[in-house]
């Protein structure tokens, strides 16, 4: 029943103009800046106890966790939630990109579409490494602290949208249904039979519910799933 919050960083200076940055070494805008600081006010008024925290490699990610959550030091970071590889794509504007013939794939069929160019990475390879990671420290986590932990990671949107459909059953093919804005918080448990998402693109809502409780004995997975908090 552990349980994980996926952080997108907040809003970069590619983000307000439009930019695929990919794996470029772009910071948060002013607007990103406070959008991550109020996360973590919103993580300090929970007083959630993080069992870890964990990052991608890129510069905003760890931005973003360095004004949420200054004073938390023990940061793992993790290449498998690192952005898409998104090869020749990478630093062209998302207008000039909606007129190449890949773009009606990626918003179509996503599974079927690999980034052009040396280091392109494909769709479907992006979301099975962030699945495999995301599981990954999960089980860990749990063994190592116990069925109720609550941990969190700092991704980028296509991975967490990755990881959101995997959680509820769906297609990759699906994913591009799925919201995730910058500096909002996704929270899914997993359990032994099925997970569940307790939380989407959430940019304001009191994270205090996700509190483990001691004296709490679910008997099932639908006490689990009728538990903390509903979508937002």
């Amino acid at each position: 029943m552990t349980t994980v919050l996926l952080l997108r960083h907040g809003r970069t200076t590619t983000n307000a103009s439009g930019v695929l940055a990919g794996h470029q070494p772009v910071g948060l805008d002013d607007v990103g800046q406070a959008q991550a600081r109020a996360v973590g006010d919103r993580l300090a008024a929970a007083k959630l106890p993080l069992a870890a925290v964990v990052s991608s490699p890129l510069p905003r990610c760890r931005e973003t966790l360095s004004l949420a959550l200054p004073d938390f030091s023990d940061i793992s970071v993790d290449d498998g939630i690192v952005e898409c590889r998104y090869g020749d794509w990478t630093g062209r504007p998302l207008k000039e990109l909606a007129k190449e013939p890949l773009w009606a794939t990626v918003q179509a069929h996503p599974s079927a579409a690999v980034f052009p160019g040396a280091d392109g990475e494909s769709m479907a390879v992006m979301s099975a490494r962030a699945i495999a990671a995301i599981r990954g420290w999960d089980a860990r986590l749990s063994e190592s602290h116990g069925a109720d932990a609550v941990w969190l990671a700092c991704s980028h949107g296509d991975i967490i949208k990755a990881i959101v459909a995997d959680a509820l059953g769906m297609h990759l093919d699906l994913f591009q249904r799925i919201a995730v804005e910058p500096a909002s918080v996704t929270v899914i448990r997993y359990t032994p039979l099925r997970s569940f998402v307790l939380r989407l693109n959430d940019t304001g809502g009191d994270l205090a519910p996700f509190v483990p409780k001691v004296d709490d004995e679910p008997t099932s997975d639908a006490a689990v799933g009728g538990g903390s908090g509903g979508s937002v």
